[in-house]
């Protein structure tokens, strides 16, 4: 009965929610969260740098999260690339003095706190002509008016930017009284069209004061009280924000420290002073609302504008048009016939004509723009997601809880849905479901299976290179990003056509050749050897290795960053998984020729006391190598002992999955419909679920991180699956069976890809 119960609950759960009904929810839930997003910028304004200086939360301890945008965690490199020949001017008290040293310590770490704390201060970089200056003015008063002044006046070099304030100087010395308060609007209503005018012309931000933790305060400081700080702040606020009111120039205020004191005031070592921690932070804030316009930064996107488009956007935004405009203008014309066939009857006989049968070419062309139309769609969320100032995007912050519980809750679903095989799966169609990160072991052997059985043709071949490429190649287009970005699918190609050109050069073996002479296996084990040569001589001479990849068109494929190191780098890393995986479809064959394996439903693989020892020796070597892996110290030294020991994980989960005739005899229908698009995830990941190119997260939901999860995941598994069937369609079209319409067709192809890429040079040399 609960077997029964179980079967009928999979099948109601089913029968309701289907991937049609999940598609279209997930096109409702982005078409409303694209209007409530474009109606909350139009209302808050679309000014990621008003959310950095003023709004934000802790992740964790000490990651601070602006609101809506990412920020750059600036090195000192970038930082003097970003400020050569800059002048900045920290103006103000203590607390000034503070944030001027966590500054001036992200161009140089090595500076140490020494100066006069009471007087001016001075920094300067002579490398990138970087002058960072501390002036000592505790007061807003005459002497601070009198400095901005000159300024203004010509008389002296205007600084780059401006970083001023000061208040809890005026509150101790005047012992908190409401004269000093009164003085202190004066003083800043008098200083606020200097202010004003220097934002012409310079970056101008004014700090607010932080709270204090009152407890803590000595005795000759109690008096500086959270309630004075924010009677100042709030004079300072709305004096500026008149001055500054018609006014297109206005002076920032730097508000968003306030938040992050009152998160951390209470590590203070006085109840003044914000920690070191605290006052860094504030620092990367100042940096990244400066030079994030000027860096770009693809983990910075506060304060970046929407990059313009390209030349090859543009042409790919009125292809897609078109192909929308072709298939709305050919559906209604086919919507139009079919109903005037539709009402047309045969008198004589009393039966209604069967509608008018379409022509191939029509259909064809009908389905290839239904294709385009749908894919220009999907482009459309993707280009939303990534490169309009839309949707939100955060910084990644890693926990265990918020990893291990969605992976808990994604085991009990694939439990849920664990089947028996109605017919017996054979091991290789096991080997095809691993995970992803070992994709090139189990898919390369998957291929020479297939090669040596005789089963893999042009047509074949051309099909598998066009569904591997064909998503990478639209983002290209769409996103503006290399194809080397995407280094999966570039390494999947290029060891796919190495395995090809292995298998295709002279001697050609297959099965029907190995069954009539052995001597066929040892050509076969021969042209494996000669490519693990050639695999080992590459890995160990860069040189040659770089000199095959950096000629037009290869270089232009492969670069990433104006080099080929990256490719070298994620080809390296893997090298070995071709030659494994070729080898081991050969021994597999090999071991069923000779009748050595036992496929039946519910056997073992081999005999009893053969499967029992290779089934501990896979466990404990699977144990042995993930404790290992887990308990890695040094990355490089890992890196390049992982090509030579990773098929030891491989070969025990294998045989792990396969020995016991039990285990070999179900699966996970849940798992296997992912594994399906396990490609289209791997890649739409990039933009629609991950943000920034990767380097952040995709917030459709602020404020709510769990739900957005759910959310943005079953909208990014939804996109993947139909872009999966998209490309199958397009496939079908594309890649037709016939050899000289299929020779037409790569010829349009190569003419195709010629074209992008001369664009794409063209595009290279405008920008620099």
């Amino acid at each position: 009965m609960a077997a029964l119960a179980y079967t009928l609950g999979k099948r109601e759960i089913n029968y309701y929610f289907s991937v049609r009904s999940a598609k279209a929810l997930a096109l409702g839930a982005v078409l409303l969260l694209t209007a409530c997003h474009a109606a909350s910028r139009r209302y808050r304004g679309d000014d990621s740098c008003e959310y950095l200086l003023s709004s934000g939360r802790f992740l964790g301890e000490k990651v601070w999260q602006p609101h809506s945008c990412m920020m750059h965690k600036y090195k000192n490199s970038e930082a003097k690339n970003c400020l050569v020949d800059k002048h900045i001017v920290f103006l103000g008290d203590s607390r000034i003095r503070q944030l001027f040293y966590s500054f001036i310590k992200i161009i140089n770490p090595q500076v140490k706190e020494e100066g006069n704390k009471h007087g001016n201060i001075p920094f300067e970089d002579k490398s990138a002509s970087i002058k960072v200056d501390f002036l000592w003015y505790p007061e807003v008063n005459g002497s601070m008016r009198q400095r901005i002044k000159s300024w203004t006046e010509g008389s002296v070099a205007k600084p780059h930017i401006i970083v001023a304030g000061a208040a809890t100087w005026s509150i101790k010395i005047h012992n908190g009284s409401s004269e000093a308060l009164t003085q202190y609007k004066i003083n800043i209503t008098a200083i606020a069209p200097l202010l004003e005018k220097l934002a012409k012309s310079s970056d101008v931000y004014w700090v607010l004061q932080d709270p204090v933790y009152e407890d803590m305060l000595s005795e000759s400081r109690k008096m500086i009280t959270n309630e004075k700080i924010d009677a100042y702040n709030e004079a300072a606020v709305r004096i500026l924000n008149s001055s500054s009111r018609n006014s297109k120039a206005k002076v920032k205020v730097f508000s968003v420290s306030k938040l992050i004191a009152q998160e951390t005031i209470m590590k203070s070592s006085d109840g003044l002073h914000l920690p070191e921690s605290s006052r860094d932070t504030n620092a990367m804030i100042l940096m990244n609302v400066y030079c994030n316009k000027i860096m770009k930064p693809i983990d910075g996107s506060c304060c970046q504008p929407q990059p313009p488009l390209t030349l090859i956007q543009k042409l790919a935004f009125c292809f897609f048009t078109l192909s929308i405009i072709g298939y709305l203008i050919i559906s209604l014309i086919h919507r139009n016939n079919y109903r005037k066939n539709k009402s047309c009857t045969d008198l004589e006989m009393g039966e209604e004509k069967k509608p008018a049968i379409n022509t191939p070419n029509v259909s064809t062309l009908e389905m290839l723009l239904h294709s385009f139309c749908k894919l220009g769609l999907i482009m459309t969320y993707f280009y939303l997601c990534d490169r309009a100032n839309l949707f939100m995007k955060e910084n990644k912050f890693y926990t265990h809880s918020s990893f291990f519980i969605p992976i808990v809750y994604i085991l009990v679903l694939g439990v849920f849905y664990t089947e028996n095989t109605k017919e017996f799966l054979p091991v290789y169609m096991h080997i095809r479901v691993l995970v992803a990160a070992y994709l090139f072991q189990t898919g390369y052997g998957h291929f020479s299976y297939f090669w040596i059985k005789g089963d893999f043709g042009v047509y074949r071949v051309c099909q598998v290179l066009f569904r591997l490429n064909f998503l990478v190649v639209v983002l290209c287009i769409v996103m503006d990003r290399p194809y080397q970005f995407y280094y999966f699918v570039p390494l999947v190609t290029v060891w796919f056509m190495i395995i090809y050109a292995t298998l295709a050069t002279w001697p050609q073996i297959v099965q029907k050749k190995a069954n009539g002479n052995c001597l066929w296996h040892f050509g076969l084990l021969l042209k494996l050897i000669c490519l693990l040569a050639c695999i080992y001589f590459l890995s160990y001479s860069q040189g040659a290795f770089e000199k095959v990849f950096s000629f037009w068109p290869l270089s232009k494929c492969f670069e990433l960053n104006g080099n080929v190191y990256e490719w070298w780098f994620r080809w390296k890393l893997d090298r070995y998984v071709v030659f494994h995986g070729m080898l081991f479809a050969f021994i597999y064959l090999a071991l069923q020729k000779r009748q050595m394996i036992s496929e039946g439903k519910g056997d073992a693989l081999f005999s009893n006391r053969v499967s029992n020892v290779l089934l501990f020796i896979s466990i404990v070597s699977f144990m042995t190598y993930s404790i290992w892996a887990s308990s890695c110290k040094n990355k490089t030294e890992c890196n390049e002992l992982h090509p030579s020991v990773s098929v030891v994980q491989i070969l025990a989960f294998i045989l792990i999955r396969n020995i016991p005739g039990y285990v070999r005899s179900v699966y996970s229908s849940f798992f296997a419909w992912f594994g399906k698009i396990s490609l289209e995830l791997f890649i739409c990941q990039y933009h629609i679920w991950l943000a920034a190119d990767t380097k952040g997260i995709l917030v459709l939901i602020p404020g709510y991180p769990m739900f957005n999860v759910i959310v943005s995941t079953f909208i990014f598994v939804c996109v993947a699956h139909e872009i999966s069937q998209i490309t199958n369609d397009l496939a079908q079209i594309m890649v037709p069976k016939d050899n000289s319409t299929l020779l037409k067709r790569l010829l349009c192809i190569a003419g195709f890809f010629f074209g992008l890429l001369l664009f794409s040079a063209m595009q290279d040399q405008s920008r620099h």
